[in-house]
């Protein structure tokens, strides 16, 4: 919407997003997934905003249930992420789901996307600690 066309205030969104759903131990790279495809799809909207993302540095990784369509989810996410499927990782199949029918057919799975930039990462962990150091303990 209209206030995230401002790049700073986008930037603190983004960084926000990560703070909450993103890993924070991989060093150089970011890492961030969810089953919410327009949270997933915002913060892929918002690191090409905020950053000059080198594409080719981008990956994603569906997780999911052993009864899905995984082409199927594949191509879901590559249209939600704008990534394309030849930078998709293999799937990882939940092996605890082996055998059991998924109940919620409408589930389509995690999507978790790898950017890999250390500079990009440092500093939305940058703007995370400034944000909680402001909160206190």
């Amino acid at each position: 919407t209209k206030f995230l066309e401002d790049k700073q205030i986008a930037k603190l969104v983004l960084a926000t997003i990560f703070w909450c759903e993103g890993s924070k131990t991989l060093k150089g790279s970011l890492a961030f997934g969810n089953s919410d495809g327009k949270l997933v799809a915002l913060f892929c909207s918002l690191l090409r905003k905020v950053y000059v993302v080198n594409e080719s540095r981008l990956r994603a990784t569906l997780q999911c249930r052993a009864d899905q369509n995984i082409p199927y989810l594949n191509s879901y996410w590559s249209e939600i992420t704008g990534i394309p499927l030849k930078q998709f990782y293999l799937a990882r199949i939940d092996k605890r789901t082996i055998g059991k029918p998924s109940k919620k057919k409408e589930y389509k799975g995690v999507c978790r996307i790898d950017y890999f930039c250390a500079d990009v990462f440092n500093e939305l962990v940058a703007i995370n600690k400034v944000l909680s150091d402001y909160m206190g303990p």
